[in-house]
């Protein structure tokens, strides 16, 4: 796998890969109707699109030259000091392969400015969870989820610590 920054030629494939993944994770906490919902609205095309033309933002994928397996997205503040990382994704097959990890990467250092990064997970989602907190996030927060159920946990890494 190697990371790149995504094209617009990429958007199916990364819509497929949400909407795969989505499945995967949220389709036991919020059904598979509600998911369906979410990543019709969220993960359009035309959404993701938006994404692209951002600007202050990051918006990179795995791809080994056949498949997309992973892709991130993250955008600051006008002054680059506050960054969040709105989506870190991977296949389901290609989870704990280090996927993860390489596109964690790319977005810890593609803004240099840079002094927090900030994300948000549901509680239920534990894998992400763990995965973050090895990357050094800690919790600072908590909201109720889109479900009304669960909780929205909020995690804060400052950069130059790990």
């Amino acid at each position: 796998m190697f990371i790149r920054t995504a094209g617009e030629r990429d958007l199916p494939a990364i819509r497929a890969l949400l909407v795969e993944t989505w499945h995967a994770t949220y389709d036991q906490i919020y059904g598979a109707a509600r998911v369906t919902e979410v990543t019709d609205e969220w993960h359009s095309l035309e959404s993701l699109q938006r994404r692209i033309e951002r600007p202050y933002s990051e918006f990179i994928v795995a791809d080994d030259g056949q498949t997309i397996g992973g892709m991130a997205y993250a955008e600051s503040d006008t002054d680059g000091k506050l960054v969040w990382l709105r989506q870190l994704y991977v296949l389901p097959a290609m989870q704990g392969k280090g996927v993860g990890g390489l596109l964690m990467d790319e977005i810890l250092d593609a803004f240099p400015d840079a002094e927090t990064v900030r994300l948000d997970v549901n509680e239920k989602n534990t894998r992400a969870i763990d995965f973050y907190q090895g990357y050094g996030f800690i919790q600072t927060g908590s909201e109720i989820d889109l479900d009304g159920r669960t909780q929205n946990l909020f995690f804060e890494r400052k950069l130059g610590e790990q």
